[in-house]
């Protein structure tokens, strides 16, 4: 299959990993990179060996380039993912979709009105880890799900990011930042939400950069940095989630369990893309591994973006896709909007279940 061309926009820390992923991809070649700091664009080209480094709406102009991977900060996600469909180019985020719920569906319908491909990160959803814990669920290892938690418990990115500021703005906060790979990864194994009750603050409000030359700063909370919930999904299986920054002590609680009416699975850090998946069955005291579906590595960031691409050469559908990015984007709303309004919130937004199911193969970047 012949690899399609594409530009980088946004060359900032995450575009280092999509770079050097993607350099061994058989799906994509990176042609040109674009930011809007000249200096840190020509920096990253010459870092991956990249011919081209354009301002953004030079890129923007170039016919060679079919698709687009937008790294740029996540307030400027929908307004760049427009400009590049408007461009005539496919394009592939980084989570989350938008900020804001409107500019999502922006997003979504300009998608369907110029019949391009929008992708959104994470991609980790595609890894061994929860594809093996997908297929356990569908082939009734633990019977007929029920219930599941799923917990990210921390103290906050000011103790090890040196411009932490933008993850207290709006638009960051624990959900934004980490909400994704969590409920990204539940309504893959799961299906969609149906309904999300729930209670968010700030229970650490006063806060400084603990890290780099802005160390001591004070930090400027702006949104909530605690979220608890349930989601009940359109399954019939009740979930809680939290998220957190407020964990000073850190937390010894599972990233993902689901309970089911045979038995527990113990999923893996949904940041990665590998990890162990662990089955308790019922009425046993100890869990055994599921044998994993195929190797990966933990950090394959951009084969998203490479699957998506082969479902455009053989005009099939792509897992990481914009109806999935935006249902996401609805739930991550409506946890602060059911605290604000005091009540439960309806999903309006839905996804339909994947068809054809890719087990690594040639996605696969960097297999162990």
């Amino acid at each position: 299959m012949e690899r399609m061309k594409a530009g980088i926009i946004g060359c900032g820390n995450i575009s280092a990993a999509y770079l050097e992923n993607l350099q061994n991809s058989p799906l994509i070649e990176v042609v040109a990179v674009a930011d809007l700091l000249e200096e840190r664009a020509k920096a990253r080209a010459n870092e991956f060996n990249i011919e081209n480094a354009y301002k953004v709406d030079e890129l923007l102009r170039k016919p060679e380039i079919e698709l687009v991977i937008n790294l740029t900060v996540p307030g400027s996600h929908a307004l760049t993912d427009m400009a590049i469909l408007e461009a005539g180019k496919h394009v592939y985020s980084e989570k989350p979709l938008a900020v804001s719920l409107e500019d999502g569906k922006r997003v979504l319908d300009l998608a369907k009105a110029t019949n391009l491909r929008v992708g959104c990160a994470p991609d980790t959803f595609l890894g061994a880890g929860i594809q093996t814990a997908r297929y356990a669920i569908q082939n009734g290892m633990i019977g007929q799900p029920v219930a599941a938690t799923a917990f990210f418990m921390g103290r906050g990115p000011e103790w090890w990011h040196t411009d932490p500021e933008f993850f207290y703005a709006a638009g960051g906060g624990p959900m934004f930042d980490m909400g994704p790979y969590y409920l990204t990864s539940l309504i893959h194994v799961l299906g969609p939400i149906r309904r999300i009750s729930s209670s968010v603050g700030i229970q650490v409000p006063d806060r400084h950069i603990h890290s780099g030359p802005k160390s001591g700063t004070p930090l400027r909370v702006q949104t909530p940095t605690h979220l608890a919930g349930t989601m009940d999904f359109h399954n019939g299986a009740i979930v809680t989630l939290i998220t957190s920054f407020d964990i000073q002590g850190e937390s010894d609680l599972p990233r993902i369990e689901i309970y089911g009416t045979e038995g527990t699975l113990s999923l893996p850090d949904p940041n990665f893309f590998n990890g162990d998946v662990k089955l308790r069955r019922s009425g046993e005291e100890t869990a055994e591994l599921v044998k994993p579906l195929f190797e990966c590595g933990k950090n394959e960031r951009g084969i998203g973006a490479g699957e998506m691409v082969r479902a455009i050469r053989s005009a099939k559908n792509h897992r990481a896709n914009v109806e999935l990015a935006y249902h996401v984007l609805e739930a991550m709303h409506a946890f602060q909007r059911s605290s604000l309004e005091g009540k439960h919130i309806t999903l309006e937004s839905t996804v339909e279940p994947d068809e054809d199911l890719y087990y690594g193969t040639d996605i696969t970047i960097h297999p162990s």
